[in-house]
């Protein structure tokens, strides 16, 4: 899954992927969840749910303004 996100946006989206004790794992954009593995059935996404959340980051970074040049 990491390696989807960082393939497809690189240093370009601020994705953390947090394993956590006790089969947590959580997905978060921005600071906002956006995959919780107990909130949705207690597994692991598979290829269809992984490719759902980069729909998600791809239109998160679509609504970005760019940075002003220095």
């Amino acid at each position: 899954m990491a390696t989807e996100f960082f393939r497809a946006y690189g240093p370009d989206a601020a994705i953390t992927i947090s394993p956590r004790g006790q089969g947590i794992m959580e997905v978060f954009l921005d600071g906002e969840r956006i995959f919780d593995k107990k909130g949705e059935g207690n597994i692991y996404p598979d290829l269809a749910r992984v490719r759902e959340m980069k729909k998600v980051i791809a239109a998160k970074i679509e609504t970005l303004q760019p940075a002003p040049a220095d």
